[in-house]
């Protein structure tokens, strides 16, 4: 499971510090859909954070660069 962030959100977060020397990471799954770790979440202060919508994690598929 993952947290669901908009695209909105995913940029309000990008980089901001959620305990010392963390910082959130959004990243997009594979249908393109910004999200977050549940640890991210859980270990942050911020309410709206909390209260996002859980949803399953679909990896993208990575290409072999070697």
């Amino acid at each position: 499971m993952v947290a669901q962030l908009t695209p909105k959100q995913a940029e309000q977060l990008k980089g901001v510090e959620f305990r010392k020397d963390s910082y959130f990471n959004p990243i997009k799954d594979i249908n393109d859909i910004w999200i977050i770790s549940l640890e991210e979440v859980e270990q942050c202060d911020i309410q709206w954070v909390k209260e996002l919508p859980r949803i399953e994690y679909s990896q993208k598929q990575t290409t072999n660069l070697l």
